[in-house]
């Protein structure tokens, strides 16, 4: 129970920084789908950012760790909404911004891993 309730209090902020960022963000890009690619290349980076942190300094607490990684990283990152968006755009005809957006979104998440892991380590 106590670690359920961990979770959740990462997620609540999680999630709201998504809503924010999201709606922020979506006037200066008019397509929706680019507003989840910023929000999980974000939380690809601080979970690298985390993992090596963890890798240079220890194991970080067991319920930190909790808190922040499944908390608060699985709630600003949306695979769900991604795929969601991926294939609205594919079946509304908009293949190329469709495979665009799944590279994209492959490479720079990558990417966003690396560099958390160069600048934590």
């Amino acid at each position: 129970m106590r670690d359920a309730l961990l979770v959740a209090l990462g997620a609540v902020p999680g999630a709201w920084l998504r809503f924010r960022l999201v709606n922020h963000f979506q006037p200066l890009v008019p397509r929706r789908h680019w507003g989840t690619f910023g929000v999980n290349v974000v939380a690809c980076f601080v979970l690298g950012l985390l993992s090596a942190l963890e890798a240079r300094c220890g194991p970080a607490a067991p319920r930190l760790a909790l808190l922040l990684t499944v908390g608060f990283l699985g709630s600003l990152s949306t695979f769900s909404s991604f795929c969601v968006e991926l294939l609205q755009a594919l079946q509304s005809g908009q293949e190329q911004q469709g495979w665009l957006l799944a590279a994209a979104s492959l490479l720079a998440g990558l990417a966003a891993v690396g560099l958390g892991l160069v600048i934590g380590g």
